[in-house]
């Protein structure tokens, strides 16, 4: 019975890893945008003295949207940062217990205190539809703001999975028997 919870579980780690990585990748295009608009922002400037705000404000909705969003890939991939005198000499059960207390302890919590102390302020922003104070500025800070919700959700569902793949392994379950589309991601 476990054992068929657990393979659920990882179709459902399964597909929350496809989304958060079709997230991260899309997002990380964005700074190739963000080095050709900081090099037209300059050309402006000092060749043409030219002020381009609206083009510096969307350099910086492409950073926060660069930093937010992929925020669950770097989790999914491993590639946030760890403390990792012990977490190296771990077995994979050793790692997976660590993982699931830390995403239980600690991303979880954090995840739901940002959601619930954000919720009013990304709401607010968007009650007023709230504009760039610069003017020549970007109309959309609310949009903006609302881009900590996608660093909540994305977070959200990537913790879910990493518990899912954890309890995977705590149980028995190893990524050499699991379909290929779970390997990666194990």
């Amino acid at each position: 019975m476990f054992q068929r919870l657990t393979a659920t579980g990882l179709s459902l780690a399964c597909l929350i890893d496809r989304a958060t990585s079709l997230l991260g990748r899309s997002v990380a295009w964005l700074t190739l945008l963000m080095v050709l608009l900081t090099c037209a922002v300059v050309l402006l400037r000092y060749g043409f003295d030219i002020g381009a705000t609206a083009t510096q404000e969307l350099i910086l909705y492409a950073h926060s949207l660069v930093f937010l969003g992929a925020a669950a890939w770097a989790l999914q991939r491993d590639a946030h940062v760890r403390v990792d005198i012990f977490f190296r000499r771990l077995q994979q059960r050793g790692k997976a217990l660590v993982d699931l207390t830390g995403s239980l302890l600690f991303l979880l919590p954090m995840c739901l205190f940002l959601a619930y102390n954000c919720w009013d302020y990304v709401g607010m922003s968007w009650q007023r539809q709230e504009r760039s104070a610069d003017a020549g500025g970007l109309p959309w800070v609310y949009l903006h703001k609302s881009f900590i919700l996608l660093l909540v959700a994305s977070l959200l569902l990537q913790a879910v999975a990493q518990i899912l793949k954890t309890l995977a392994v705590l149980s028995g379950v190893r990524p050499g028997h699991l379909p290929a589309s779970h390997e990666e991601h194990l």
